[in-house]
C-alpha cells in the first residue's frame, strides 16, 4: 500500500460524501435511522442516540465495502502475471469514470441503480442501524457507484488482501467521518446542509478530476513513483 493510494481512497470517501446523491439526504438518513423529527430548522434527538446509530451505520456500510475491496484483491492476485494490462484497462476505466463525474461524459449505463432493500419499519435501534448501513453499501447509485468502483479497481491493483482490505476501509473512513460531523451539526441547524447543498456540482467537478488523475497515474505507471518520491518528504508506517 502506497501513500498516493491512501489519499487518492480518503479524498474519494469525502467526496462521495459531498455527492448530489447523498449529501442533500442526509437529514432524511438521520430522522430514519433515529426516529427524530425536525423542528425550528434542526433535528431534534438525543446526541447520545444520534452518534450511537450513526457509528453502526458507517459499521455497516464499511463492512460491505471491505469486503468488495478483499474480493477485488484477490482477483487482482489470480492475474498478477497480467498486472500491467490490468493496470492499465483500470486506470482507463478510472479515467472513464472521473469524466462522467466531472460531466465531459453522459453515458447512461454507468447512471444505473441497484438497491438490497431492508425493513426498518420496526422500532429503530442500532441493530436497525447496522442494517441500514450494510443496505446502503450494497446500494449502488449513480454518484457513489463510480467513485467506488474507481477505489475496487485500484484494490485490484494492490499485492496482498490486506491491501485492499485497508484501502477501503481508508475510504469509508472517507465517507464515515463528515457523516458523523455533519449529524452533529444537523442537530443545531440546518443551515450547512443547505450552503453545502450549492457547492455541490463545483464538489463533483472536482471528484471527477481527482479521478482522471489516479486513472492517469496507473494507466501510466506513475503511481508507484510518485508514490515513491512523496515517500521521501511524508515516510508512511505500513
Amino acid at each position: 500500500m502506497d501513500n498516493i493510494s491512501i489519499f487518492f481512497a480518503f479524498t474519494a470517501g469525502m467526496l462521495s460524501f459531498f455527492s448530489p446523491c447523498i449529501f442533500p439526504l442526509i437529514p432524511a438518513y438521520i430522522a430514519n435511522l433515529t426516529g427524530s423529527t425536525v423542528q425550528s430548522e434542526k433535528i431534534v434527538v438525543p446526541k447520545r442516540v444520534l452518534m450511537s446509530r450513526s457509528i453502526y451505520f458507517i459499521l455497516g456500510f464499511s463492512l460491505v465495502f471491505m469486503l468488495m475491496g478483499a474480493s477485488a484483491s484477490v482477483l487482482g492476485q489470480l492475474f498478477a502475471e497480467y498486472r500491467g494490462i490490468l493496470e492499465k484497462v483500470s486506470g482507463f476505466l478510472i479515467i472513464v469514470f472521473g469524466m462522467q463525474m466531472a460531466g465531459f461524459l453522459s453515458l447512461r449505463f454507468l447512471m444505473f441503480e441497484k438497491r438490497f432493500e431492508v425493513d426498518v419499519s420496526r422500532k429503530k435501534n442500532n441493530g436497525t442501524s447496522f442494517l441500514m448501513g450494510l443496505a446502503f453499501g450494497t446500494g449502488w447509485t449513480p454518484c457513489v457507484g463510480l467513485a467506488l468502483s474507481s477505489i475496487l479497481l485500484l484494490a485490484g491493483s494492490v499485492d496482498t488482501m490486506y491491501s485492499g482490505l485497508l484501502l477501503l476501509l481508508v475510504y469509508s473512513l472517507g465517507l464515515g467521518i463528515p457523516f458523523l460531523l455533519i449529524s452533529w451539526m444537523i442537530t443545531y441547524s440546518l443551515g450547512a446542509v443547505r450552503k453545502v447543498n450549492k457547492m455541490l456540482p463545483r464538489l463533483s467537478l472536482i471528484n471527477g478530476w481527482i479521478l482522471i488523475s489516479m486513472g492517469l497515474l496507473l494507466f501510466t505507471g506513475q503511481l508507484q513513483k510518485l508514490s515513491a518520491w512523496l515517500a521521501t518528504f511524508t515516510p508512511f508506517i505500513y
